[in-house]
């Protein structure tokens, strides 16, 4: 997912600004911190132009070339395309273009760029929705997203193990969303093709804040510039964009804009799980634990419904395995290897190996033992992607197979596709994956309800202020069930305690895949991933027509 999945920080556990480890999971290997590139948008395609932009000059000028260069004018490349849908053949324009995002006092800072389609033939663009979609990070270009078969083309993977190397085959996608909305694919500024110009600084887009501000001036100019103000609106984020996406709900709200809905795919809401001392992080994980010993057959007496042993999972893990916790060093020996028991039967890890970890594995460690005894290793992102590791006794693996199978195949064909499909031409290079940014991240959150800023965020609670104050808004929450960077049980409990009341609750959706964090790499998710999409925006505008937010 290059740089997809949150890279977030934790150590053991413990939320701290500027390390990079896994999101809940506590994965925090040295070799790793760097190496969080995986599926929704990332892998370092060239090194950062930011590094480039933002070089000190043989003079000694310290605002570098770009502050001294004239700003770049916005650009647009326009091409047209068709694609077949449901036995229905979709014409549409394709726009690979920039905005120029601006100061307070209206000077420019920042070029963002997109990829834009939009049907042809729509007479009342009222009726015409128009989703927003990014990948995550943060630090993450929206490559990955944008080739994931949501748009009007995919790159064609190898569905659940290594795909080789080029040629690469870059095919029309039967599963778009086209049918339902316009699309518009957003880089984060510094990633992709978006740069900063002018006197901008790296600080004013490097933020939970600041990075919410620049989307929501970009969503502005864009439908001014397009004519779509009276068009539905709708944010799609994965990963770190999802984090964006219950941000920039609220935010957009705040400025008098109204979404109509926000499509989560695989999560990261509340930073503040996991804090120090909380065990957490280890409740939210072991339903995933159980579904991936499901699908490597580790599970004695495997039973025949990965939903029905799933649900079994999140039941021990919510009441016997939390108690067990609870306890902590005051748990029985009986109650230990009672646990232990059952926690073998449901992970297929051995009764030892738990017993000797005081029932605590983290995701890192899981990834390792699971087939320890074939010297491979499980993916993060997605934990059906398999690898043969360089030790058979360390206790993390070395690098994750679910990003380094993936990932060339899907940046090499994005920039092919860009070049040859979408007649971009640029010498800038494209940054897949920027370490400035992610390095810099600045994660203060201002909370809504004027409660002040917090050192991490909860958006969460902002997605739930702006249902409230909205009370059409939908959500859908997409989830995988062989991810482990998001694991969708953390997004379970994150969705279930924002004190929604039943009505704008049942406004929350939740529907899972058997995939892992991009979930569109497998294709029969990804058809079901058009189906519920199909439901979900049919749903929602639906709700509109009626005249009544039930």
């Amino acid at each position: 997912m290059a740089l997809a999945g949150p890279v977030m920080p934790a150590l053991n556990g413990n939320r701290t600004p500027k390390a990079f480890p896994d999101h809940r999971t506590r994965e925090h290997d040295v070799k790793q911190k760097w190496l969080l590139t995986a599926l929704a948008g990332l892998a370092v395609l060239a090194a950062p132009a930011w590094a480039a932009d933002h070089a000190k000059p043989k003079n000694g000028n310290s605002k570098g070339p770009a502050a001294m260069a004239a700003p770049p004018k916005a650009r647009t490349v326009v091409t047209h395309g068709s694609v077949e849908v449901d036995g229905k053949t979709i014409r549409y324009t394709a726009t690979a273009g920039t905005i120029l995002l601006r100061d307070k006092d209206n000077k420019p800072i920042g070029s963002m760029f997109y990829v834009a389609y939009t049907k042809d033939g729509v007479r009342d663009l009222a009726h015409r929705p128009v989703t927003f979609l990014y990948n995550g990070g943060p630090g993450a270009s929206s490559n990955w997203l944008t080739m994931s078969g949501l748009g009007p083309y995919r790159v064609d993977l190898v569905n659940g193990a290594a795909t080789p190397p080029a040629p690469y085959s870059v095919v029309p996608s039967h599963q778009t969303i086209l049918n339902d909305t316009d699309l518009v694919f957003i880089d984060a500024m510094g990633t992709g093709f978006s740069h900063i110009v002018g006197n901008g600084k790296g600080k004013m887009f490097w933020g939970v804040d600041e990075d919410v501000k620049s989307f929501g001036q970009f969503i502005q100019r864009y439908v001014t510039r397009n004519d779509r103000w009276n068009s539905p609106l709708f944010l799609y984020g994965e990963s770190y964009g999802t984090t964006r996406s219950a941000a920039l709900a609220y935010y957009l709200q705040q400025q008098g804009i109204a979404v109509n809905g926000v499509i989560l795919q695989s999560s990261v809401l509340n930073y503040f799980d996991g804090s120090p001392g909380s065990d957490d992080g280890y409740v939210f994980d072991l339903p995933t634990f159980a579904a991936l010993a499901w699908y490597h057959d580790r599970i004695p007496g495997k039973p025949a419904s990965l939903t029905d042993f799933v649900e079994q999972a999140r039941k021990f893990a919510d009441g016997p395995y939390a108690a067990a916790l609870r306890e902590g060093d005051d748990l029985p020996t009986a109650t230990l290897g009672a646990i232990a028991q059952r926690m073998h039967a449901l992970t297929g890890l051995p009764v030892d190996y738990l017993e000797r970890a005081n029932l605590r594995v983290s995701a890192a460690e899981f990834r390792k033992e699971l087939l320890l005894p074939e010297r491979e290793h499980i993916g993060r992102y997605d934990g059906r992607y398999v690898a043969e590791d360089a030790s058979a006794i360390a206790s993390r693996p070395t690098f994750d197979p679910s990003d380094q199978q993936i990932s060339p195949a899907l940046n090499q064909g994005y920039l092919w596709y860009v070049h040859h499909v979408l007649k971009w031409n640029t010498s800038r290079e494209y940054v897949g994956l920027s370490f400035a940014a992610n390095k810099a991240w600045d994660w203060k959150h201002q909370a809504p309800r004027g409660y002040g800023k917090w050192q991490l965020p909860d958006v969460a609670a902002d997605l739930a202020a702006a249902m409230r104050m909205n009370p059409y808004l939908r959500v859908l929450s997409e989830n995988g069930y062989f991810d482990l960077a998001t694991p969708f049980h953390a997004t379970e409990y994150d969705l279930d305690h924002v004190t929604l009341g039943p009505q704008l609750r049942k406004h929350i959706q939740f529907a899972y895949f058997e995939s892992g964090h991009p979930i569109y790499i497998n294709p029969k998710s990804l058809q079901a991933m058009h189906a519920r999409l199909d439901a979900f925006y049919a749903a929602t505008l639906r709700a509109d027509d009626r005249g009544a937010a039930g």
